[in-house]
């Protein structure tokens, strides 16, 4: 059986969603996440070398988007792909109410709970993530009946399906990447919201749709200034908008220009290092 390459990298601040979306432009088979680590799989044939990665973090180290980063290259024995990637995906009780597990993980749901199945590609989470679990907290707190919701950056879809199994009326799940939008078709699919969740590629730009009672965006930081006009222009008086992807230090900036803009700063919540903060028009 052929040997792959494995990358061992580790940056500061810890920036995986950012750091995984450009990795994936790259001829690699897989991305695993772990502890302050990022897993970079490829066969032993392709090209990608420690000098193409270095170079994607250099670029975010003169961006001031990270500030350090180290980085190792393996050369291993084949392993089975999807055998090694399940055993890192586990059940996650992101609240008392809300559940998350693959389909190939069982659980046993109390009373009451919500379980919302989610198979995650390599690179974008299951929701063990802290700003993840935060936005799930969030829309549990915030979602009401009958809401219009928008889950801006969607992934693996989680928030917008969340929210409608909260009991929103519908959500709009857009991504720019074709990787999440596959992906969110096939969870939407798992928790049979088809009729509620309907997955967009393409940029916030791209959805004609406004009045939304509650938007969700967690990316990140450096992202969140440039579409504060747009999220203004989708969200209807007194709707809620749930931000993040952002470090504690982010707060105060990410305040500034959404105070700017119109929005009113009404709640911040922190889990570790990472926040989520919550705005109302």
């Amino acid at each position: 059986m052929k040997n792959y390459k494995q990358f061992n990298i580790t940056f500061r601040p810890f920036l995986p969603d950012l750091v995984s979306g450009l990795l994936w432009e790259l001829d690699i088979l897989g991305i695993n996440e772990e502890d302050n680590f990022l897993f970079v799989f490829c066969s032993e044939e392709s090209e990608v070398s420690i000098e193409q990665i270095e170079k994607i973090l250099a670029s975010l180290q003169r961006e001031n988007l990270i500030e350090t980063f180290s980085m190792e290259s393996l050369i291993l024995a084949y392993r089975n792909w999807n055998e090694e990637w399940e055993k890192k995906v586990n059940v996650i009780q992101v609240s008392d109410r809300i559940v998350i597990k693959p389909t190939f993980r069982s659980y046993d749901a109390k009373e009451n709970q919500l379980v919302i199945t989610i198979d995650p590609k390599m690179s974008f989470g299951t929701g063990e993530h802290q700003t993840t679990k935060i936005m799930l907290q969030l829309l549990e707190k915030f979602t009401s009946n009958g809401d219009a919701v928008l889950d801006v950056g969607s992934g693996t879809g989680v928030l917008a399906i969340a929210s409608v199994l909260l009991g929103a009326a519908k959500a709009v799940a857009v991504d720019n990447d074709e990787w999440c939008l596959d992906n969110g078709i096939e969870n939407i699919k798992l928790n049979s919201v088809e009729d509620k969740v309907h997955a967009v590629l393409g940029e916030l730009s791209d959805i004609s749709e406004s009045g939304f009672d509650l938007i969700a965006a967690n990316i990140n930081k450096h992202i969140l200034p440039d579409i504060v006009h747009e999220l203004r222009n989708k969200i209807r008086k007194s709707g809620k908008l749930l931000l993040s992807g952002l470090l504690v230090q982010d707060e105060l900036d990410i305040k500034e220009a959404y105070s700017t803009a119109g929005f009113k700063h009404i709640e911040t919540v922190k889990m570790d290092e990472w926040i989520g903060l919550v705005f109302t028009v």
